[in-house]
């Protein structure tokens, strides 16, 4: 089949390409790196133009080719939008690009990239317009597609692509795991007929479990990497599909059939996606996932100002396990003072009675009289007599069943009628005006009365496929997570200086969308486990250093080899400490304090820069066997060698290639000032000792 192109446009190093066949104006999108456009481009592919309107409208024809229940890719819908105009704009620093399809029955679908200048990953989404006099029904309606994976081999490129994603679950988030499209059963069959799909997603409040609203496709012979992020708090979907030489990658919104989502469009409203993250890139998996996760760094950069050179954390809940009060928390200050700390978060428990855990008992948020008898004044104003800015906890959106506030169920939401509930909490219908008006008054106005200066954003149960209140139950999520997203917005706009730390069971909240309202986030509930620097390591494929918030707690009865151990993870991106500090030794004090010199010297290069994760793949996160080496290297080449040795047998040296960056040993973090680490023709050298141990360098 003939396919033309529409245009061909760069953004940065990336080249885009707009086609449509001959035959049809449906328009097909895909791209390459820029640098490989003066190459030949494979022709002798067998492809068909998949429809950058990847949408179903209710009572449309589903797909064939047994589709039909796997996906609702390239349904009727889909293939009736024609193309019908583009324009290029530049505006500021951004550049958009605007392709308008239409459906001769009054439908209209403009997809949307915007492209912020410099950059090496641009957005995507689309908006659909019901300019027909009647109400329409989605079923579906994608983010983005991109297809015509791989453009430099011919015919279907055996043993060639292989996909990436990053699993997750609690206390194990951001495994990258890899599987060759053969594996995935997407070879075209003999015919080019039958569709073969692999959909994945997530579905309910927490938008990271399972997997993270991430995909990546690489072609192996010709080293070029396509990728995807979802910015997108509820439920997801990504697709991998197939049904010829090209494989197409898409995503957005979970549908009807994966996320129970419909939504109604009258007769001239518009509904918009979330946006996606695209790029394209010559290289390998770490480099692909640093283009994309460097988009959240304009974000970052608004914050407030004394972000930017990373703040240590102290925060008391593995200290007080859920117990806070002004008596433990006057002698944890008392043990931490004038030791380097610039935040002290009172995390959970500050609000509950006398022998009800705290996991319960959160939504009525009244500063317990037995834990702090005269208020949370003199505790705050202690934490500010220290040097310290005041932190707190809140789970905004979630009541528990102790609480008063779970027996409001006029203001929480519904399922079928019924209050949603599950074993331990109720969720608060974020839409309804009495809501927001009793959280401004339990949360902004706590904040404001007691002058917190960070806020804990904790969430930790799932609402699952939806809730009542709109024409479906995905729907109904979507809508209830945007108002809680609203809300974080009214936080920040009431108060523009607080610090805020994105949680959720640790990690289930890590995408882009949520990050970009937040400071940092909990990078994982994992906090005295020996698999933590695998996670903070993981992260980094999914989130910038700067936002991963590393718990490093520290136990009277650790050896100064654990300790080391436990303050190097949080190299890997912010430091956060706990633990029984009030009864540490001097000797173990200077493990610490010097592995909190060692960060704040090394925090340009954590901020901004590149990492490159080196080393045998660690097969049980539990268990651990064997190294991991992570090298960030900065912006101005300045780098950090974080490296970590587990259990089993260990090679006698590990060798670290510097090829890129600085080889100037500047400073060497462990325990026991012992480490045998060299550097020699752009080759760093470490002999390795113990196991379970870790070591830094930090090289100009």
């Amino acid at each position: 089949m003939a396919i033309e192109r529409i245009s061909e446009i760069q953004l940065g190093d990336m080249l885009l390409v707009f086609e449509q066949e001959t035959d049809f104006k449906r328009v097909g999108f895909y791209m390459m790196p820029a640098g490989m456009a003066a190459q030949d481009v494979c022709d002798r592919k067998f492809y068909r133009v998949n429809s950058l309107a990847q949408l179903k409208l209710m009572g449309d024809i589903y797909p064939n080719c047994y589709g039909n229940g796997q996906t609702m890719h390239n349904c009727e819908t889909a293939n009736l939008f024609e193309y019908d105009t583009q324009t290029v704009e530049l505006e500021g620093e951004k550049t958009y690009i605007r392709t308008v399809m239409r459906d001769h029955r009054g439908y209209d679908l403009v997809n949307v990239i915007t492209w912020y200048q410099g950059e090496e990953s641009f957005e995507m989404k689309n908006i659909f317009t019901n300019h027909s006099e009647d109400m329409v029904t989605l079923e579906m309606i994608a983010s983005f597609e991109m297809g015509n994976l791989t453009p430099f081999e011919e015919g279907m490129a055996p043993d060639t692509l292989t996909v990436h994603r990053l699993r997750s679950k609690w206390s194990h988030e951001g495994r990258l795991v890899s599987e060759t499209v053969e594996d995935l059963q997407l070879e075209p069959s003999w015919s080019n007929w039958s569709v073969g799909v692999e959909r994945f997603g997530q579905r309910g409040s927490m938008p990271v479990m399972k997997y993270f609203p991430f995909v990546a496709v690489e072609d192996t012979k010709n080293h070029v990497l396509w990728g995807a992020q979802l910015a997108h708090e509820a439920s997801w979907q990504m697709e991998i599909y197939r049904q010829d030489d090209g494989l197409h990658i898409s995503g957005g919104l979970a549908d009807r059939d994966f996320g129970h989502w419909m939504k109604n469009i009258g007769a001239g409203e518009s509904f918009e996606t979330p946006a996606a993250i695209l790029s394209v890139c010559s290289g390998d998996i770490d480099q692909l996932c640093h283009r994309l996760v460097s988009a959240g760094e304009k974000y970052v950069e608004q914050g407030p100002e004394e972000e930017q050179g990373l703040p240590i954390i102290f925060n008391e809940y593995c200290t007080t396990w859920g117990c806070p009060s002004h008596e433990n928390i006057a002698g944890i200050i008392h043990a931490v003072k004038n030791r380097g700390f610039d935040y002290f978060v009172i995390d959970c428990g500050w609000f509950k009675e006398d022998g009800v855990p705290w996991d319960i008992s959160m939504g009525d948020y009244n500063v317990s009289d037995t834990l702090f008898p005269e208020g949370l004044e003199k505790t705050v104003e202690l934490i500010r007599d220290a040097g310290m800015r005041p932190g707190i906890w809140f789970e905004i959106d979630n009541v528990g069943r102790a609480a008063k506030a779970y027996e409001l169920t006029d203001h929480l939401l519904k399922r079928d009628g019924h209050p949603l509930t599950t074993y331990s909490r109720r969720f608060w219908d974020m839409k309804d005006p009495w809501v927001k008006e009793y959280l401004g008054e339990k949360v902004i106005g706590t904040l404001r009365k007691y002058g917190f200066g960070y806020m804990k954003m904790d969430y930790n149960d799932t609402i699952g496929i939806g809730c009542d209140g709109a024409e479906s139950l995905g729907e109904g999520l979507r809508q209830n997570m945007e108002a809680s997203l609203d809300f974080v917005r009214q936080v920040k706009e009431e108060l523009p200086d607080l610090v805020l730390e994105n949680c959720a069971s640790g990690g289930h909240k890590l995408e882009p969308l949520m990050m970009s309202l937040c400071s940092m986030a909990s990078f994982s509930d994992a906090h005295e486990t020996e698999e933590i620097p695998i996670i903070a390591a993981n992260l980094h494929r999914a989130i910038l250093p700067r936002q991963s918030q590393i718990w490093a707690v520290i136990r009277r009865d650790d050896s100064l080899k654990r300790i080391g151990y436990s303050i190097a993870n949080t190299f890997l991106g912010r430091m956060c400490l706990s633990g029984d500090v009030t009864e540490l030794s001097d000797e173990q004090w200077d493990v610490i304090e010097r592995g909190m010199a060692f960060y704040r010297e090394t925090a340009p290069v954590i901020c901004k820069g590149m990492t490159r994760r080196i080393g045998p793949k660690i097969t049980s996160d539990r268990y651990p066997q064997g190294y991991q080496v992570v090298l960030r290297t900065g912006v101005s080449g300045e780098a950090l060698v974080v490296i970590h040795c587990f259990q089993g047998d260990l090679p006698e040296t590990i060798e670290v290639d510097l090829t890129g960056c600085a080889s100037q040993i500047a400073n060497i973090y462990s325990y026991d000032k012992k480490a045998d680490i060299h550097v020699k023709d752009q080759t760093l050298f470490y002999r390795t000792r113990e196991n379970m141990s870790a070591v830094a360098v930090h090289l100009i």
